[in-house]
């Protein structure tokens, strides 16, 4: 019998490596409309403020035959985000669709090269 008590993850933080802080910084607060919360000026750590489930996706592929992304970034919405994203000017690499799997949702890609799934879940 196992004897010992279980972890509780408390929260997940995905840390993203970058040469420009203040620039990806600056992508992620006007496509997003988060908050800083902590700027160490070689680390910032933004948030929208909201609680949400710990979750890890461990994946094969995307879903609808697309590539797994990075991360996965769900917005309340998802519309919204992806007229913002084309007033950005920034490409879109999967555009918008309604998934068999409950969801709405497009692909882009930061200045990093990490691969945003934007989504919300369907009603």
């Amino acid at each position: 019998m196992n004897n010992h008590q279980p972890t509780v993850v408390k929260r997940i933080v995905s840390n993203l490596a970058t040469t420009d802080v203040k620039a990806l910084q600056k992508f992620y607060l006007d496509l997003f409309d988060l908050d800083v919360v902590m700027d160490q000026s070689w680390m910032v750590t933004l948030s929208s403020g909201q609680a949400a489930q710990t979750q890890i996706s461990i994946a094969s592929e995307g879903g609808s035959g697309t590539v797994v992304p990075d991360l996965s970034i769900e917005v309340d919405d998802v519309n919204a985000v992806y007229e913002r994203t084309r007033n950005l000017g920034l490409t879109i690499s999967y555009d918008l669709t309604d998934e068999p799997l409950g969801v709405r949702r497009f692909y882009i890609q930061d200045p990093t090269g990490k691969l945003l799934n934007i989504l919300a879940h369907s009603n």
